[in-house]
């Protein structure tokens, strides 16, 4: 019973990075399972590769304003359809 609980616990704390990749990655845009594939496949490459896209992304300033456009524009559509859904 040792060895199956063993197994489980190490089966968990693999599991850890993938999760965490795939979560990162579906919060920035990114398919989920995808990246969560990709954290299983090669789990430290797929981790470094993600944060290296994201520091992309947020030091790039084109990018960070046409990411709090589509923002701007997402939440100005569910006002419109909220109104819409009202009336």
């Amino acid at each position: 019973m040792l060895f199956v609980d063993m197994l489980f616990v190490m089966a968990v704390a693999i599991s850890f990075i993938p999760i965490l990749t795939g979560y990162c990655a579906q919060s920035r845009g990114r398919s989920f399972w995808l990246w969560f594939v990709l954290g299983w496949v090669l789990p430290f490459a797929s981790f470094f590769l993600l944060f290296a896209l994201i520091a992309r992304d947020e030091l790039n300033p084109g990018r960070r304003l046409l990411g709090e456009a589509k923002q701007i524009l997402r939440e100005a559509e569910e006002a419109a359809a909220r109104i819409k859904a009202e009336k």
